[in-house]
């Protein structure tokens, strides 16, 4: 794990100074298609053993609204240019910064608003010892987590019922089966879109 803490780092830096120029045109877009409230969202979410942190993305949403934890694709509070930044993960670069700071790592379970770690018990709770990531293997399963969201009747049930007891049990067998070789597999088909089939 260590030599995980230290790439993390490293390629934390790296990927923030190479990607600078996007990140600076991503904030000068959200600025002017998006007045009204700040370029970067900022939330708590909860961590390693379970405390929480701040965690940051680019605003994709409208800066006033009273919608759920739970995202669903085509949300009216979700704007235009919010959506395009969903849909190809660029929201999230800014959690290259949370990496960085050791707040996250590139890979490990996605981390929960407070209020679903309480809902882990026994071995579930497990998946604390882990470091939350920008991208994991369950994130992977789930990447159209929004499309699939927006397909149920109600999305909020369907996450608590269906979702969420998949993604734990697939951040199990990730801290289970843990190596070096597995975060190298989930970052390459992170990047080029491929699937892993990992766990069964």
């Amino acid at each position: 794990m260590r030599t995980k803490y230290l790439l993390d780092k490293l390629i934390a830096l790296f990927g923030l100074l190479v990607l600078s120029p996007i990140l600076a045109i991503i904030a000068l877009l959200i600025k002017v298609r998006m007045p009204g409230g700040g370029v970067i969202f900022k939330q708590t979410r909860i961590g390693q053993g379970g405390e929480g942190f701040t965690m940051y993305k680019f605003r994709s949403m409208v800066p006033v609204h009273s919608g759920s934890s739970v995202s669903v694709k085509g949300e009216s509070r979700i704007t235009p240019l919010g959506n395009v930044l969903r849909r190809y993960k660029l929201d999230e670069l800014p959690e290259l910064w949370n990496v960085l700071k050791g707040d996250m790592s590139l890979v490990g379970p996605r981390p929960d608003v407070p209020g679903y770690a309480d809902k882990l018990e026994g071995k579930d709770r497990g998946i604390l010892k882990l470091k939350p990531g920008i991208t994991g293997a369950a994130s992977l399963k789930y990447r159209n987590e929004e499309e699939l969201l927006a397909l149920q009747e109600n999305p909020i049930e369907y996450n608590d019922r269906v979702i969420f007891p998949d993604k734990v049990r697939i951040n199990l067998a990730y801290l289970e089966n843990w190596s070096l070789w597995l975060d190298v597999k989930i970052l390459y088909c992170t990047l080029t879109g491929k699937t892993l089939d990992f766990p069964k």
